[in-house]
């Protein structure tokens, strides 16, 4: 739900019926029934009660009747209605008109909402009334204030003068609002404060001569909490939001953004839900960056409908205007800025059996170069692809499975703009061509308590269509347009758990020894002059070391297999609570068989009899620290090919550490026969350390450092600073740097200030600190939800 920054300003009762019908804070449940009364489950408002049928109580010390009817009550003098109160020392009650006159402590409480006042003149039949000198409680939002004077022209309207607002609860508030005038319209959600100035630490820091703001938790048009910082890309970065409540299920928000270095950019969002579909269209457009002379632009719609039947529909197009649109206007956070490709959807669903369901789908995917590194070629678009799916489990204890595809593979000619790979312009980069394929299986799971037995037999069919257009690839010359392969897959998993009763660092634990065999036998089948449209070297690793392919990715390579998998795996756990304290894992595989099918050419063709070790181990030493390994290590050559390790921990709240380390060589550099001289090498080696921790009681330091030891440069870097005030606001000032391509990198500085009962001022940090930096809390602690029974009487 969005919300201007006024959202909070004024907000008298009008809380939604969901909210009305909650219990009281505190409040219990009535255990037992009471005799001859229906006993209710929680506090309800009356609804759909007329005026004139609504019966008034009087409650005083001393009550009084004149000749024309009026009620005099004098000393803790009530009228009460069931959907008002009014409280004074001393009140004049006609009860012909419903007219009240109250002098000395006056009090006029509805749906939570109290004003209070030295005298007050109230209609409680008409809701209209004047009150001087009020003080106000406003209703679930919690906020509080002071004005010179109160008046209640109807049920839904009023006008406040000389208006003194917070929501903050403290005694002496650090921030407050002040406006000359103030009008409220609760059945329209609507308020205008003219002049408002916003005061913290009783120092003004924004003004507006005219504002509009919703008065109930609802949404409403208008300006949205304005966000500002740097960078090092764009210089000084303003934007103010404002917000279209179109309708109920329709919304849209304009963003204009500054951008000191580049000019004036223009956003936009549009989001609708609608019975059975959901979407939003969204995108930027800047006429012309000053940087670069040209226009840049943005454009992502998504939609998502249910058609019935069993049968859905979706798209998910994304669109920049070049390649480097991410690195120039990412300006918090990391993830946009790495964005190589832009996938583009449209999908046909259907699942409208138990046991089959098919899909047509489109993928078009827009690649972005950077100029700093080589030329990464593009992928391939699928233009269409039609899946579909057969299953059915425990049919007479075998489980089926077909899985089909038939796939238009299509290569981009390269049309992009950097001089630098302007020798790729308008060439083909690869053939193009069809492939229809299917896999099915049919397994017979042996499951018993402690072991388990799964033998499986599949058989891969695909056909290939391919277009070599040799005139302009003539290394593809002789190779056959049409080509067909069967190929027939055949495994057997098993494994068994023991367990037995033990003891981990004095506590009372169960250890468990897990061993699992794995056998896979493929015959041998040339698949050198098939081309490859999406396959690629899988990473291996404990997942991949019991999967029935070496390659990922769509199958084009199926590696010859006559081979067995060996896993063991050893966990202790708490005996009270199956808490996992330690795991130990192990697993190799043995070659019966050389490898004959490689990725293209000849290279790669391993002949080991063994492959590389894997070993993994997690430990929760306490229930505050924690530390992870995992490891593939080669024998023969005693090289890691690939490592991560790390620890966490987690003194108490609001304090953290971790650190981690990563290492995985490029699969490439793995290939035992030749390589490409001109080849970049892919290996990754990066450390990472976050953390949070209290410097002082008020003062908390978080950050986030990535260096790449591989580019022997600092990738990511994140220093924040959390000041929590002594009431009601958090000061926080962020410091990112991050890398946006090889050479390149971005620095933006964010500010914010929280004012708890209003809102934000600036760019919220939020999602970056809880993504980037593992455990981070914030130093605000969430603020219960208020009712309109909170000062229910």
């Amino acid at each position: 739900m969005r919300l201007v920054w006024w959202a909070f300003i004024i907000a008298f009762s009008g809380v939604s019926a969901a909210q009305a019908q909650q219990p009281a804070p505190g409040a219990n449940a009535p255990t037992a029934s009471v005799t001859g009364l229906k006993v209710a489950p929680n506090l309800r408002i009356h609804r759909n009660v007329e005026d004139d049928d609504m019966s008034s109580f009087l409650i005083a010390d001393k009550m009084e009747t004149d000749e024309d009817g009026k009620i005099i009550l004098t000393g803790s003098a009530e009228v009460r209605r069931i959907d008002s109160v009014v409280k004074g020392d001393y009140i004049d009650y006609q009860r012909s008109t419903g007219q009240v006159q109250v002098r000395g402590n006056g009090l006029i409480m509805r749906d939570a909402s109290i004003i209070t006042g030295p005298e007050l003149n109230y209609n409680v039949n008409e809701e209209t009334g004047e009150v001087n000198d009020p003080n106000f409680w406003l209703g679930a939002s919690g906020g509080a204030g002071t004005a010179s004077r109160a008046q209640i022209f109807s049920k839904s309207t009023m006008r406040l003068s000389d208006v003194n607002y917070s929501g903050c609860p403290c005694p002496d508030p650090a921030w407050y609002i002040k406006s000359p005038s103030v009008d409220l319209d609760f059945d329209e959600n609507e308020g205008i404060a003219r002049h408002g100035v916003l005061y913290f630490k009783d120092v003004p820091i924004l003004y507006s001569p005219w504002l509009s703001f919703p008065v109930k938790k609802e949404r409403k048009s208008g300006f949205l909490v304005p966000t500002y910082g740097m960078s090092s890309n764009s210089g000084l970065e303003l934007s103010a939001p404002y917000y279209f409540n179109i309708a109920p299920n329709y919304d849209a928000t304009l963003t204009p953004r500054y951008l000191g270095k580049r000019g004036l950019q223009l956003g936009g969002e549009f989001r609708y839900l609608g019975r059975g579909y959901a979407g939003t269209v969204e995108g930027t457009y800047l006429p012309n960056d000053a940087k670069t002379d040209e226009k840049r632009w943005l454009f992502m719609t998504q939609h998502m409908h249910r058609l019935g039947g069993g049968f859905t529909a979706s798209y998910d197009i994304r669109r920049v205007s070049d390649d480097d649109y991410f690195r120039d206007f990412s300006t918090f956070g990391l993830n946009e800025s790495t964005n190589n490709y832009l996938p583009s959807t449209a999908r046909l669903g259907w699942a409208g059996s138990p046991y089959f369901r098919a899909s047509v789908a489109a993928y078009k995917y827009q690649t972005l170069q950077d100029r700093t590194t080589n030329y990464r070629r593009p992928q391939y678009d699928k233009l269409p692809e039609l899946y579909v799916r057969g299953a059915r489990y425990n049919w007479g204890g075998f489980d089926l499975q077909s899985d089909n595809y038939a796939t238009r593979f299509v290569m981009p000619f390269y049309s992009g703009r950097l001089s630098e790979f302007d020798q790729y312009r308008d060439q083909r980069l690869a053939p193009n061509g069809t492939r229809y394929s299917s896999y099915s299986t049919v397994s017979f799971p042996v499951v018993r308590a402690g072991w388990y037995v799964t033998p499986k037999v599949g058989i891969h069919l695909s056909q290939y269509n391919t277009d070599w257009y040799v005139d302009e690839m003539p290394r593809y010359a002789g190779y056959p347009k049409t080509q067909s392969r069967a190929v027939p897959i055949m495994s057997l998993d098993s494994g068994m758990t023991f367990e037995r009763n033990t003891t981990l660092f004095g506590n009372d634990s169960i250890q468990t020894l897990e061993p699992r065999v794995y056998y896979l036998y493929v015959p041998y089948r040339d698949q050198s002059q098939l081309p490859t449209f999406d396959t690629g070297i899988a990473t291996f690793n404990f997942s991949q070391a019991f999967s029935e392919n070496l390659f990922s990715g769509g199958w084009d390579r199926i590696a010859n297999a006559n081979q067995v998998t060996l896993g063991l795996t050893t966990r202790w756990l708490d005996e009270d609570t199956g808490f996992e304290r330690l795991s130990l894992s192990a697993a190799q595989r043995l070659y019966f068989d050389d490898q004959y099918v490689a990725l293209t050419g000849e290279r790669g063709l391993r002949t080991d009899t063994k492959s590389d070790y894997l070993f993994g181990a997690k430990a929760a030493l306490t229930d505050k620290f924690s530390v992870r390994f995992d490891a593939q290590y080669n024998p023969d050559s005693k090289d890691r090919n690939r490592m991560s390790a790390g620890f966490r921990w987690t003194p108490k709240r609001l304090a953290s550490l971790s650190a981690a380390y990563r290492y995985e060589r490029d699969p490439n550099m793995l290939l035992p026969i030749g390589s490409n001289p001109n080849y970049e090498d892919r290996t990754r080696e990066q450390v990472s350390m976050a953390g949070q921790w209290p410097l002082t009681n008020k003062l908390y330091a978080m950050g986030r450092y990535d260096y790449s030891l591989q580019e022997k440069r600092g990738t990511q870097s994140i220093l924040g600073l959390e000041y929590k005030g002594d009431c009601c606001w958090t000061a926080r000032v962020v410091l990112q740097r991050y890398a946006v391509s090889k050479e390149d990198a971005n620095t933006a500085v964010f500010f914010q200030l929280e004012l708890s009962g209003l809102g934000s001022l600036g760019t919220d940090p939020m999602k970056l600190l809880r993504e980037r930096i593992i455990g981070y809390e914030s130093v605000t602690p969430p603020i219960p939800e208020t009712t309109t029974f909170e000062r229910y009487e």
